[in-house]
C-alpha cells in the first residue's frame, strides 16, 4: 500500500504486513511527523462465475472460420513517482515522549554574590597589606594625617631643641634655622619617626609647619642624633616653636 504524510505530503510505499490488520502509528523520514495509519481494507470476494446454457443446435451446420478477437491494450496511465519502501529506521512506531514537557535550563545561573563576596576579601588583605608596609616601611605621620590611630603611641624616644636662629639674607628675605637632638633613653632599639615643627601666634594657633626627616630611622639605646632645617620667610606672627614626632600632640 501507499502511505502518504498529512504535513509534508511525501508518499511510502510499503507492504501491507508493515501496518497489520490492526493498523499502527508511523512517522514521516522527511518532516518527522507521527500519525495513526489505519489497516487497508480487505479485498472483496470474487464473484461466482455465471455459466451460459448451452444452446441447442438445430443442425449441424458448417460454420466459418471466425479468427480470435485481439485483446484491446490499455495506454499505461501516468503514474507519480513512488519514493522506494521505507526502512524499518523511516517507519517506526512514534516514540513515547511528551512533546510539550518542559526542557531543562542550557545553562546554570551564575552566582554573583560568591563572586562580590570574593572581591571584597582580596580588596581587604589589599588595605591589610597596605597599612602594614606603612607602619613597618616608614611614613607614620602619613598615618596620622589620614586619621588612622596607628603609631599615635607615644615615643620613648626624646627631643631637645636649640635656640632659634632668624636671620636676615642679603636678599631681603629671612632665615628661619631649627636644630636640635633626638635621644633614646630606653633599653631597646627605636625606629626614629618624622618630626613635626610647627609655629603658633600669640594665641597658640598654628599659622606654619612643616616636617623635618631624620638622618638616620633607628637609633640604638642610650644613642643621639642631632637634626636641623631652615625655612625661609615664615610669618611675623609666629611667636612660639613646638617640636613633636609625627603622630604625637606636640610639647
Amino acid at each position: 500500500m501507499i502511505l502518504e504524510c498529512p504535513e509534508c505530503s511525501t508518499r511510502y510505499l510499503v507492504p501491507d504486513s508493515a501496518i497489520g490488520t490492526e493498523g499502527r502509528t508511523v512517522r514521516c523520514a522527511n518532516c518527522r511527523h507521527s500519525w495513526f495509519q489505519d489497516p487497508p481494507p480487505p479485498e472483496p470476494a470474487p464473484p461466482p462465475p455465471v455459466v451460459d446454457p448451452m444452446p441447442a443446435f438445430e443442425s449441424a451446420q458448417p460454420v466459418a472460420a471466425v479468427e480470435p478477437e485481439r485483446p484491446a491494450f490499455l495506454e499505461p496511465a501516468a503514474i507519480p513517482p513512488v519514493r522506494p519502501a521505507a526502512t524499518a529506521e523511516s517507519v517506526l512506531p512514534a516514540p513515547d515522549y511528551d512533546a510539550f514537557a518542559p526542557r531543562p535550563p542550557f545553562r546554570p545561573r551564575r552566582n554573583t554574590s560568591k563572586r562580590w563576596t570574593v572581591i571584597a576579601v582580596l580588596a581587604g588583605l589589599l588595605m591589610i597589606a597596605g597599612v602594614a608596609a606603612i607602619v613597618f616601611l616608614g611614613a607614620p605621620g602619613l598615618l596620622a594625617r589620614i586619621g588612622l590611630p596607628i603609631g599615635a603611641q607615644e615615643s620613648p624616644l626624646r627631643l631637645k631643641d636649640n635656640p632659634i636662629e632668624r636671620r636676615g639674607l642679603e636678599n631681603g628675605s629671612e632665615l628661619f634655622a631649627v636644630s636640635g637632638q633626638v635621644s633614646n633613653p630606653s633599653t631597646e632599639r627605636q625606629r626614629v619617626p618624622d618630626i613635626r615643627a610647627e609655629l603658633r601666634d600669640a594665641q597658640g594657633r598654628i599659622v606654619y609647619s612643616w616636617t623635618i626627616t631624620p638622618q638616620q630611622r633607628t637609633l640604638n639605646p642610650g644613642g643621639t642624633i642631632d637634626f636641623n632645617s631652615a625655612k625661609l620667610d615664615v610669618p611675623a606672627n609666629s611667636k612660639r616653636l613646638e617640636l613633636s614626632f609625627a603622630g604625637e600632640a606636640a610639647n
